[in-house]
């Protein structure tokens, strides 16, 4: 029993792992967008009018919120896993 629950907690871990990846890929995405906006000139750009300028922080904002959801996301299935995993332990440690 010991033997399956650390196998699902390797099998956790890796998946945890993969998570991580996917959203650090998505913070340099990110980051990459904000230095982008950061070396934009402050004075009489050109982004073809109002509406460009719209389009392009509506853009912005959705890659940021499209972020801190998938990092909420993360520390979801992470809390979910982890709750499994001592709900587990407390069962093998009753019988």
């Amino acid at each position: 029993m010991e033997q399956k629950i650390t196998d699902i907690i390797m099998h956790m871990g890796h998946s945890h792992q993969q998570l991580a990846r996917i959203i650090d890929a998505e913070r340099h995405i990110t980051v990459r967008l904000s230095q982008i906006v950061h070396a934009l000139p402050d004075q009489e750009p050109n982004f073809e009018g109002v509406e460009g300028l719209m389009d392009n922080s509506s853009s912005i904002n959705k890659s940021l919120i499209s972020y801190l959801n998938s990092i909420a996301d993360l520390e979801e299935a992470m809390a979910e896993n982890l709750s499994q995993v001592i709900a587990e332990l407390k069962g093998s440690e009753e019988e």
